[in-house]
């Protein structure tokens, strides 16, 4: 045996649980790397916005918020509103020649490694390796990850599953050992979450703050941690702040954001119990339905718990007052996606954000496989352990392996949706959502993106990118122009390098009063004062990681 082999399998041995746990998510991830294109509810709209977004890249915007081909090219600040995240990986593999369809697939595959890895490292934290390596499985084969990834294409959510349980594991450590190391990335592994994903982060976050009160529990409320995990919880909300606060802020900008029904995206009891599949939407025809399921390999784990937790009542056992944690909340979160809990979400304010009752199953994914990997850790004896826990893999994998499985493949090239009208001049969501606030109708596509409608005039030099429109212009006399850009808070116009009044038509696009003579004009769509502050935040929340990375070094 040469000195490379005995590296080779000291290595393998080293990272044999990564390993073994990695070659487990492949089967659960295999048909991504499928040729074609799965078809799913969101994934062909994302891949607009990866179009859009990587275009805004390429000319400069460094926080893209403007798509200027939707809408039949008046635009749409769609990405003022929706998380960015997935798009960078998507212009980062576009770099490298990737296509944005399969940007789309590996945005999907690259999450759930991650995810899986971090549950893995998480629950290590509380368990052994049999635990944990159960605990990371039943993460990767929950049912509604599934439909997240093969019927929704909710790429976004995907991420949200992934950065969040790096979250819990940096949080954990933090308080087990108060390392800064472990504070920043907590608050960097928050931030990823809400760039992801920001409903599912408003969720994950509340969810987020009770496991780390119990945390600090059980180190007794010391001080020190209290106030740094409030920091931390602080920190990772300042970081995003370029993204949420102009969300939040300038929501009334943009029309058609509330366009779900609350009342009919309840599941019923035994959806929630009894394995379904489909790949039609929530309210569709019980026949075609989305899944709603919580997942049968969930349900035993659940009630194996529950079990043992009765065996053990008398005995002590280790971390057994974060089993009674995760079970209050596994039932909180079934009671919340179900229609007894009506009464709730239209009482509590932020309750109604989440849009549907059923993407709690977000959070279930989080609650059953820490749950299933705790059960396996309170079994005695290695080997009964080992046997249970390869039992309950198999159980997670074959109960659900089949819903990994596309009805078919699109065999299609970017240029499909790029240059098709239906696609690529659209809205890129349902209900119109995004559009602005002005426009109350669909306005025809134009030819020319500067009209003269009064005076004479001649346009040359004209120059068009995502966010800047320049040209020169030689009037006689007074001229009135149009752009055929959507209105919206943040164009501006100068004339001569000179901020010049910019006003709005009854349709809802921008009109320029241009005086006699030649001119210099630029319309540029700069950030508001509110974006600004967003970015000055998120500007500020890098600086003090970099700062408490240089602290760290030197302590």
């Amino acid at each position: 045996m040469t000195i490379y082999m005995k590296k080779y399998i000291k290595v393998i041995l080293r990272f044999k649980y990564i390993i073994l746990l990695l070659a487990i998510t492949f089967f659960a991830i295999k048909p991504l790397f499928h040729q074609g294109f799965p078809p799913t509810h969101d994934g062909e709209y994302h891949v607009i916005r990866f179009y859009e977004f990587d275009k805004a890249l390429r000319d400069g915007d460094l926080y893209p918020r403007w798509a200027p081909d939707l809408n039949n090219a008046y635009g749409v600040p769609i990405f003022n509103y929706v998380y960015p995240l997935p798009n960078y990986f998507a212009s980062l593999f576009h770099a490298f020649g990737t296509s944005f369809i399969d940007a789309f697939k590996m945005n999907l595959v690259l999450a759930t490694i991650i995810g899986v890895l971090f549950f893995y490292f998480w629950t290590r934290l509380f368990f052994n390796n049999i635990a944990s390596i159960t605990a990371a499985s039943f993460y990767a084969f929950a049912p509604y990850r599934f439909v997240d990834i093969y019927i929704r294409g909710s790429v976004g959510e995907v991420w949200g599953l992934a950065f969040f349980p790096a979250f819990l594991w940096s949080i954990t450590s933090f308080v087990q050992n108060k390392r800064i190391i472990y504070l920043i990335l907590a608050s960097v592994f928050l931030a990823g979450t809400i760039f992801s994903h920001n409903i599912l982060a408003l969720m994950f976050i509340l969810f987020g703050f009770t496991y780390t009160g119990f945390l600090l529990a059980l180190h007794k409320w010391e001080k020190r941690l209290v106030f740094s995990s409030l920091f931390i919880f602080l920190l990772g909300v300042v970081l995003a702040a370029v993204f949420w606060l102009p969300a939040l802020a300038e929501k009334s900008y943009v029309q058609g954001l509330q366009i779900y029904n609350l009342d009919a995206n309840f599941p019923e009891l035994y959806q929630l119990l009894i394995p379904s599949w489909g790949t039609g939407f929530s309210g569709d025809n019980l026949q075609n339905q989305m899944s709603f399921q919580i997942g049968v390999a969930n349900l035993i784990a659940v009630f194996l718990s529950l079990v043992l937790l009765i065996r053990y009542a008398k005995k002590k056992v280790e971390n057994k007052a974060i089993l009674l944690f995760f079970l209050v909340w596994f039932a909180l979160v079934f009671f919340l996606m179900l229609s007894v809990s009506k009464p709730l979400w239209h009482t509590v304010p932020f309750l109604d954000y989440f849009q549907f009752p059923w993407r709690f199953l977000s959070l279930m994914i989080i609650i059953c496989s820490f749950i299933a990997g705790f059960s396996i850790n309170m079994i005695k004896g290695t080997k009964r352990r080992l046997t249970t826990s390869v039992l309950f893999i198999c159980i997670a994998v074959f109960t659900t392996i089949s819903y990994t499985k596309p009805a078919y493949y699109h065999y299609r090239n970017d240029d499909h949706y790029t240059t098709r009208n239906n696609f690529i001049h659209g809205t890129n969501s349902p209900g119109d959502v995004f559009n602005t606030a002005w426009i109350n109708q669909k306005l025809p596509l134009k030819n020319k993106k500067i009209e003269i409608i009064q005076g004479k005039a001649k346009i040359t030099e004209l120059h068009i990118k995502t966010s800047v429109i320049s040209f020169v212009i030689e009037s006689e006399g007074d001229s009135n122009l149009v752009a055929n850009i959507a209105y919206f808070p943040g164009w501006t116009l100068k004339v001569d390098e000179r901020q010049s009044e910019l006003e709005r038509t009854k349709e809802g696009i921008m009109k320029l009063l241009i005086p006699d003579g030649k001119h210099m004009v630029e319309l540029k769509f700069n950030d508001t004062m509110i974006r600004r502050v967003g970015a000055g935040l998120s500007l500020l929340g890098i600086i003090v990681c970099l700062g408490l990375w240089v602290l760290r070094k030197r302590t």
